[in-house]
């Protein structure tokens, strides 16, 4: 073994480099190192210059057979290339030569001979002057020669580093360039040979003037190619390149090949030889060709998911594109994703894969081209250096885009959709974990699966009914899963949206769907039946409807499985009576069942229910046990009908077909749940279409009031509550959501509420609730309103105004769940819908209605009264400062832009003082500040670090990004804005001012919007969806529905005040025959007197009997409507007179009735004469009255805003700080006094009592008179609303005996016809009308009503430490409430006024209209139950508690006040703690 070499010691990388350079080979360094001449380095290194020159195998187009032919060429780059730069450079020769028309080419493959000649100037035969040889030679011959280097002249020629032709004659045997010169009338002929080693001398002779041409002859040294011969492959591609010249250089060069003409004259006719190799595939391909200008010609095709492209620059091949390519395939691209993704939103489509089903042929003109390399197979300028442009025509890409390039991308999105929503698919397996709240069955994914029913349910509450249930039938074949919510509409759902839902994916694992597969049985499904269990109202309808849409889309196949799909249903009303039990299923069911009964309905107790929640456990357990009778299945009848019916119903391309199927609902139509089948399309067409017009009423607002359903039922039980005093936003919500039958959420409920109370700009112009408390300012556009548990609310005084009173009994109220609710609609004296705008999407419908000013719509309607023609309304906002203006006006409607106010102060300031309507403060303010130099806006954002967070999106981002690049345009903003006016102050610089002056200070600060008339959708008075053109069409059709309800207010007017004339003879006969002993009342029966009293034909008076309805279980109407009258005279016709007390069977009584008989018979007459035109003109006057008030008081509220930003913040102080209060006082009083009673001053209260002080208990003589001077002037302004002008002297009355049979308090009185048409007006002649005050220290407030009785000694009084507020009784005309209202509305002063200890006597100054003469008020210092009047006809009041807060329960005085003109709404047994529903007793 040979010995071990011995290791070399360690030395340094260099030392052992050169050890090693020495021993290479025993070279020397000048062996090693050496220079190459230019042509050396050529030979030695060619794949720098011409590619390589070894063979190369890839698919390429070739030209063979007269056709172009796409397959693998085996060939070398470096011989082609050298082809290539000749033909080239003769194609080159058009751009210095446009005269040019022949390119001959000559392909020898027996003599390795290529001549290459064109007819275009001919080289310069001249010598070179610095170089010293001839300019062929120079170019031809010598390296590094080019007429291509002069950067600065912009040429669009192939050439460009000097190489091209030099290479082509270096790997050449033998090279010969001849050309003629006709300029120089000189022809010349140079040999070269050896590699361009050896050249021969020229060869120069003379030619004619006109003759110009070159050619280029050479013999490729295929050795260096490590060729033997020209090969099939190399002369195919050769002869395609000469195909390609002839394609680009257009008609006017003739191009032949071996001595035949190419048959191609145009790049179009080009781009067909590609098309035509396709076809013969059997594929048929589109050619979409354009010729954009004379330096660019596109033409597209299509292509299967691979991006193909075939590009010229200049005449060269660019194989592998460049940014030519991209500049015209992006805009091709841009715009068909942009088609796509608007035809499938879910197809998220990016460029790369547009361009993946495009074939692109570009041939372009490019100043001086830059390539990647000397082969130049990419093209690298910039598109900014083309030198031209390329902007494709709409036309173009429009043809492109229906080329069939977007079908085939759709469908390949549908694929990968596909794909990837496989991945989701269930299988049949027999347990399943991981999805919440699944009770699987036990034989589920078995082989007992077909026979398992999956329930899903709306809900848990609904899966505990469902657990309960399947307790009866057992858990092997049954399974129950909660649905949360509604199930997403698939329609058009995004893949997205598909893959992040988990109930959808839930769905398929627990049933073990499988995504586009077909079923034909349920064999291969865990679950062999779905049961869908909803509610039994409209939102279950909808989540049942979802479901169906969810299957169909998905697996259609799966629905005609018969029993596949089925729905469990529960009763929606249970009659009970004993234990007699009926169940109905269907409204019309019960109805029929309610008629059937006749009278005897009553006796019955109803139970609704709306929800599955309502059930019990127990009844769960019974639906269960008789699961056949629940159970329905879904039937597919018909491919078309139930297909399309689906459709219709969820697809968003069916919108216009989905119109006319609303437009075309029958009211009434239902499902006939008798029925065992269902088929799909009855289920839409009967049961989902009820849904549709629910959430159509929900979303579109009538014309005739303007609401929506949840407004019209805050407006209801403001009514029903008389809300004249403040209450609690969140505690009015569950009387709302209690009275109303409202039955969603209490946050919408809130919304809605506030959204009636806003009156800020952009809002409400008359906001028909009184905000008290933070409802919201144009800030955020009032998302800045505080909770509903912060917030109070009361009736505007003007609400009862445009909703009179005495239009209610003529409303069509609705009865839901057995208690009445609010009507069909309300009936204003004006459109509210014009007056306060309105706007919301619905199914198949959306609207949007501009605020109007009331004030045209009162002077429009008065013309319409005086027959008069009316005048175009324009939309207004309250308080909004800037201008409208119209822009266009078309058939369909009109369209405003709105402008805000903007004003140069100085040359560097401008002013902005108004933002177009909802143009919100905050929402602008940052809108400036991304105008401000960077400081500013981190200055600011560090004072708000978090305020934008969550609302930047990224494209927000993209633009600040943008932006940022901007120079700032303002240097600073000053803001004096507060919650109610706009002021910015922006200072810019002169230069930036010029800028803002030249764009439009409005449009550079984004100060205009536009509004129009043209989505006017609104419900007409019959319930149907109407559009309206122009504010004038609602009015017109407005007017002669309201005119009629006053028609028909006068006819019930009339009736009652004739029932109540007839009511006063039969009294003042009745007391004459008492006192005269005809008819005797003591000792006798009551029956014998009715006996009596008609055969003495005295008139009855029947009062209205409910009908025989069955009871509803927890229905409060009877207590709040108060329509009943005291249960003991419910029998009786007669006892209007067997009620009256005995102190009223006197002669004095009789006197007085006759008065009042009088008095009634006179308004009767007048009424009579009075034409409905004129009760709506006075209606109007009186709400333009209120309208004066309010403006004065806006205008008011503004000018103190403006007196306080002007002032300076440290001249304020405490002391003037109390001033605003009194003078809001005083505005507020002005207020209740109307605007004609200017001279209007409330009494000077006394000081304010200290605290825990008990009051003065005498009043001073001034508060009197006071109080008396008020009375005066509330007595002119209350004769504005009279009939006539008539002052009747006021009728003093005494005070009666009331009595105390009833038990607890009294029973609702019943609301006569005769109250609805008139009621008496108590007014005061002395101080019981003072002005009440605020309430003291701990919100105490009591109330002592003093007055005489006879033989009656007055209560001793104890201190207090509150005033007494002092109330008149309601009216049951228009100015009823407002009166009250007037009267008992507290006021800002904390001054509290001594009650007077002295006994008053209430006079009562009898109304036009009034069923009496007045209202009898008797003391009741502790009485606790109420007493009725004896003489109170049947719509009499019952009393009514005023309970004192808990904090002062030892303080509590209850009081009792009767008032016959009135009905309460409290009744007496009411907590203490609860405050009373109302400020004074009105008939609701």
């Amino acid at each position: 073994m040979a010995p071990a070499a011995k290791k070399p010691p360690l030395k340094s990388s260099s030392s052992h480099n050169s050890a090693a350079g020495d021993a290479a080979g025993g070279k020397t360094i000048e062996e090693t190192y050496q220079k190459k001449t230019q042509l050396e380095h050529i030979l030695l290194r060619p794949d720098t210059y011409v590619g390589s020159v070894q063979k190369h195998t890839q698919p390429l187009w070739v030209y063979e057979g007269g056709a172009m032919v796409h397959r693998p060429v085996a060939y070398v780059p470096g011989l082609y290339k050298i082809f290539d730069e000749i033909l080239v450079n003769a194609a080159d020769n058009k751009q210095r030569d446009p005269s040019m028309d022949s390119l001959k080419v000559d392909i020898d493959v027996g003599g390795c001979c290529i001549s290459i000649y064109n007819n275009g100037d001919g080289v310069p035969v001249e010598i070179h002057q610095e170089e010293g040889v001839y300019v062929p030679e120079l170019i031809f011959g010598h390296l590094l020669t080019s007429s291509n280097y002069d950067d600065n002249e912009r040429k669009t020629t192939g050439g460009r580093n000097g190489y091209g032709a030099k290479l082509a004659n270096i790997f050449s045997t033998e090279f010969v360039i001849e050309t003629a010169d006709g300029r120089r009338q000189k022809r010349y002929r140079q040999v070269f040979s050896d590699n361009m080693g050896k050249k021969s001398e020229p060869e120069i002779k003379k030619c004619k003037q006109s003759e110009n041409w070159t050619k280029v002859t050479f013999k490729p040294d295929l050795a260096k190619f490590n060729m033997t011969e020209l090969e099939a492959d190399v002369v195919a591609l050769m002869m395609k390149r000469v195909v390609d010249m002839a394609g680009t250089l257009g008609k006017t060069v003739k191009v032949e090949l071996n001595g035949e003409r190419v048959g191609v004259k145009g790049f179009s006719d080009y781009v067909q030889l590609y098309i035509d190799s396709a076809s013969k595939e059997g594929i048929e391909l589109p050619r979409i060709y354009q010729k954009v200008n004379d330096r660019w010609e596109v033409c597209v095709s299509l292509s299967e998911g691979q991006f193909q492209q075939v590009s010229f620059v200049n005449g060269i091949a660019t194989i592998r594109g460049g940014t030519h390519v991209d500049y015209v395939a992006n805009q091709i691209a841009s715009h068909v994703m942009g088609v796509v993704n608007k035809k499938n939103k879910q197809a998220n489509m990016k460029l790369h894969t547009v361009k993946g089903y495009l074939w692109v042929f570009v041939n372009a003109l490019i100043d001086n081209p830059a390539f990647d390399s000397q082969t130049k197979e990419t093209l690298t300028t910039r598109q900014a250096s083309f030198g031209s442009t390329c902007e494709l025509s709409e036309e173009f890409l429009k043809k492109v885009s229906g080329s069939g390039v977007v079908s085939n991308l759709l469908s390949w999105a549908e694929f990968k959709l596909n794909k990837e929503l496989k991945k989701t698919d269930g299988t049949k397996k027999t347990s399943i974990v991981g999805i919440p709240k699944l009770e699987d069955a036990n034989d589920a994914g078995g082989k007992n699966s077909d026979k398992c029913t999956l329930i899903l349910t709306e809900g848990d509450s609904a899966k505990a009914l469902a657990m309960a249930g399947i307790g009866v039938v057992g858990r092997d074949h049954y399974g129950v899963f909660p649905l949360r919510g509604k199930l997403l509409n698939v329609r058009e759902a995004s893949h997205k949206q598909l893959m992040e839902n988990a109930e959808i994916q839930n769905i398929k694992k627990i049933l073990g769907l499988q995504h586009e597969k077909k079923y034909d049985s349920t064999k291969g499904l865990r679950y062999g039946h779905l049961m869908i269990m909803t509610d039994q109202d409209h939102d279950g309808s909808h989540i049942k409807g979802l479901l169906i849409n969810f299957i169909h889309k998905e697996w259609p196949s799966l629905l005609k499985v018969p029993s596949f799909l089925v729905e469990f249903i529960t009763p929606i009303i249970k009659a009970t009576k004993g234990k007699a039990v009926k169940a109905f299923y269907s409204m019309p069911d019960y109805e029929a069942w309610k008629e059937s009964l006749g009278g005897n309905a009553s006796s019955w107790t109803i139970k609704y229910y709306k929800g599955l929640g309502t059930s019990t456990a127990q009844e769960g357990r019974d639906y269960f046990e008789d699961i056949t009778h629940h159970k329905k299945d879904f039937v597919w009848a018909d491919d078309k009908e139930d297909g399309e019916a689906i459709e219709l119903a969820f697809s968003k391309k069916k919108i216009a077909e989905r119109k006319d199927w609303l437009t075309n609902y029958q009211p009434g139509t239902c499902l006939d749940q008798r029925e065992k089948r269902i088929k799909y399309s009855d289920f839409i067409n009967k049961e989902l279409i009820l849904f549709s017009m629910a959430d159509l009423e929900r979303s579109i607002p009538s014309m005739v009031d303007g609401f929506k359903p949840g407004q019209r039922k805050i407006l209801f039980c403001s009514f029903k509550k008389n809300l004249v005093k403040e209450s609690k936003v969140a505690q009015f919500i569950g009387y709302v959501s209690e009275h109303s039958a409202y039955h969603h959420g209490e946050q919408s409920l809130a919304s809605t509420i506030i959204g009636m109370a806003q009156d800020f700009v952009g809002s409400n112009n008359i906001n028909l609730l009184e905000p008290r408390g933070q409802f919201g300012t144009r800030n955020a556009g009032g998302k800045d309103a505080a909770s509903a548990r912060y917030i109070f609310t009361r009736l505007q005084p003007i609400t009862r105004l445009i909703f009179p009173k005495d239009d209610d009994v003529l409303l069509n109220y609705l009865n839901e769940d057995g208690q009445s609710i609010e009507p069909s609609w309300y009936m204003p004296i004006i459109p509210m819908v014009l007056v306060n705008g309105s706007e919301g999407i619905g199914t198949g419908w959306s609207t949007y209605v501009p605020n109007y000013n009331p004030r045209d719509i009162i002077a429009n309607l008065k013309r319409l009264l005086n027959n008069e023609t009316i005048v175009p309304m324009v939309p207004w906002y309250r308080g909004f400062k800037g201008s409208l203006k119209e822009t266009s006006s078309k058939a369909t409607g009109v369209t405003y832009t709105i402008t805000g106010v903007i004003e140069e102060v100085a040359d560097t300031r401008l002013k902005i003082t108004e933002l177009p309507v909802r143009r919100w403060t905050t929402d602008y303010k940052e809108f400036l500040e991304s105008m401000c130099p960077i400081p500013i806006k981190e200055k600011e954002k560090s004072k708000d670090k978090n305020k934008d967070k969550k609302k930047e999106k990224d494209k927000d981002k993209e633009k600040e990004k943008e932006k940022s690049k901007e120079p700032p345009l303002l240097e600073e903003i000053r803001s004096q804005c507060d919650h109610a006016d706009v002021d910015f102050e922006l200072i810019l610089t002169e230069q930036n001012m010029n800028i803002a002056k030249q764009e439009g200070l409005e449009k550079k600060f984004k100060l205009t919007t536009t509004i129009g008339t043209t989505n006017m959708h609104l419900f007409d008075s019959n319930g149907k969806i109407r559009k309206y053109d122009t504010p004038e069409d609602v009015l017109k059709e407005f007017f002669d529905l309201r005119l009629d309800f006053y028609v028909r207010r006068k006819k019930v007017m009339l009736e009652n005040m004739g029932i109540e004339l007839l009511k006063y003879k039969n009294k003042v006969r009745f007391i004459l025959a008492v006192i005269s002993g005809d008819i005797i009342v003591n000792n006798r029966k009551r029956a014998e007197l009715f006996l009596e009293l008609k055969q003495k034909k005295y008139d009855p008076f029947p009062k209205k009997k409910p009908t025989a309805e069955p009871v509803a279980v927890g229905s409060t109407e009877v207590d709040e409507e108060n329509d009943e009258g005291p249960v003991e005279a419910a029998a009786s016709d007669y006892e209007y007179l067997l009620a009256m007390s005995i102190g009223t069977l006197t002669m004095e009584k009789v006197k007085e009735l006759i008065a009042q008989q009088d008095k009634v018979d006179e308004d009767l007459n007048i009424l009579s004469n009075t034409e409905p035109n004129t009760l709506w003109l006075r209606d109007l006057d009186a709400l333009e009255k209120e309208l004066d008030v309010l403006d004065a008081k806006l205008e008011a509220e503004q000018n103190d805003r403006s007196r306080k930003r002007a002032k300076n913040a440290k001249e304020s102080n405490a002391a003037p700080k109390r001033q605003p209060k009194k003078a809001a006082a005083k505005s507020q009083k002005a207020n209740l006094a109307g605007s004609d009673d200017e001279d209007f001053e409330p009494p000077n209260p006394k000081p304010a009592a200290q605290k825990k002080k008990p009051a003065p208990k005498k009043a001073s003589a001034p508060v009197k008179d006071e109080e008396d001077d008020e009375v005066a002037h509330l007595k002119d302004r209350l004769a504005a609303y009279n009939l006539d002008d008539s002052s009747p002297e006021p009728s003093a009355m005494e005070t009666e005996e009331q009595q105390k049979a009833k038990k607890g308090r009294n029973g609702p009185s019943k609301r006569g016809a005769a109250k609805k048409a008139m009621s008496s007006l108590a007014e005061s002649d002395d101080e019981d009308m003072a002005e009440p005050h605020h309430e003291s220290e701990g919100g105490e407030s009591s109330m002592e009503l003093e007055k005489k009785t006879k033989g009656r000694k007055p209560a001793a009084e104890k201190p207090k430490a509150t005033t007494i507020r002092k109330r008149a009784p309601a009216q049951s005309k228009v100015m009823k409430q407002k009166v009250m209202e007037e009267i008992l509305k507290p006021t800002d002063d904390s001054n509290l006024s001594a009650p007077s200890p002295e006994k008053k006597v209430r006079r009562i100054r009898s109304s036009p209209f009034n069923k009496k003469s007045g209202s009898l008020l008797q003391r009741a210092a502790s009485a606790s139950t109420g007493a009725e009047d004896a003489e109170a006809p049947p719509s009499g009041s019952s009393a009514e508690p005023v309970a004192p807060r808990r904090t002062v329960r030892e303080r509590k005085v209850t009081v009792v006040y009767a008032d016959s003109g009135s009905e309460d709404d409290e009744s007496e047994d009411e907590d203490a703690s609860e405050p009373s529903e109302s400020d004074y007793s009105g008939e609701d």
